[in-house]
């Protein structure tokens, strides 16, 4: 095995990857060697702020560029038999799942990411926000990924062997006046995430948080005004972060190069926050 095919006859399901942040994780992770399951919401969610026309086309160019095989699924991951079936067709496929990136998520209220603000809740605050929109925000954040763990680390505990890597976010890791759901549910995906990684230790099964800062991609433009003199690639730390490099740190926690890390949150942020998480 080439360094560059490590993940060679690993199995990677990477929720919320028909776009964005996730989707680029897929592939990243299929230019490894892995086989890789990618999901939206919807067959065609891919279409929402035109990143391709279906997710079934997503896998196809993810198997073209890398060589390798690529199931795409769907579903609404707050409901538990969504997930259930999502978790029967992959192991169908690929007959297990070694790599689980909890990506599903997002600040994204009760209209959707085609909404005014690519979906965030107009009254984003602690104490005005509608409780229908707390409630939509922590589900889809929070709730997706413990239905989601629930349904896959089982496996790699029989096996003792498996990676969970789970993408929070800074706003997880100090006070906001506005996006305070979204913060709140990251917080909570956090603790989580730690809590498996105390749970999964007998079993050498790891889990870690990786908590992006601004990164550029088709939504976050989408969802805030943004400064083109921060969409630049390399120099000052102060620009924005691109979503290849929160996939060589998914690449980082799902390899042996973090053989003994667990239960860790690893901000990627240009050093924007520089205080203990």
């Amino acid at each position: 095995m080439t360094e560059s095919k490590r993940l060679d006859g690993k199995v990677a399901w990477v929720t919320g990857s028909s776009r964005g942040i996730g989707r680029v994780v897929a592939s990243h992770l299929a230019s490894l060697g892995a086989s890789v399951a990618i999901h939206g919401t919807t067959p065609t969610s891919t279409r929402q702020l035109g990143e391709a026309d279906s997710l079934d086309a997503v896998a196809k160019a993810i198997a073209d560029e890398h060589g390798t095989d690529v199931l795409a699924v769907h579903g609404d991951l707050t409901a538990e038999d969504v997930v259930a079936g999502n978790v029967a067709d992959i192991r169908a496929r690929f007959g297990k799942i070694d790599i689980l990136i909890n990506n599903a998520g997002g600040d994204i209220g009760s209209k959707g990411v085609t909404a005014e603000r690519a979906g965030k809740p107009i009254v984003n605050d602690a104490i005005e926000i509608p409780m229908h929109e707390v409630q939509t925000i922590v589900d889809r954040n929070l709730r997706t990924c413990i239905l989601v763990t629930r349904a896959v680390v089982p496996e790699m505990m029989e096996r003792k062997q498996g990676w969970v890597v789970t993408i929070g976010s800074i706003a997880g890791l100090s006070g906001h006046p506005s996006e305070v759901s979204y913060s709140v549910a990251k917080a909570a995906v956090h603790e989580y995430t730690r809590c498996l990684a105390a749970q999964m230790r007998p079993y050498g099964v790891y889990a870690n948080v990786i908590a992006p800062g601004e990164i550029i991609v088709p939504r976050f433009e989408a969802s805030r005004p943004t400064r083109d003199e921060r969409k630049v690639r390399d120099g000052a730390l102060t620009r924005y972060g691109w979503p290849e490099e929160i996939a060589r740190v998914v690449e980082f926690f799902v390899t042996s190069d973090s053989s003994y890390i667990s239960g860790q949150v690893l901000r990627v942020d240009g050093g924007a926050q520089l205080w203990p998480a």
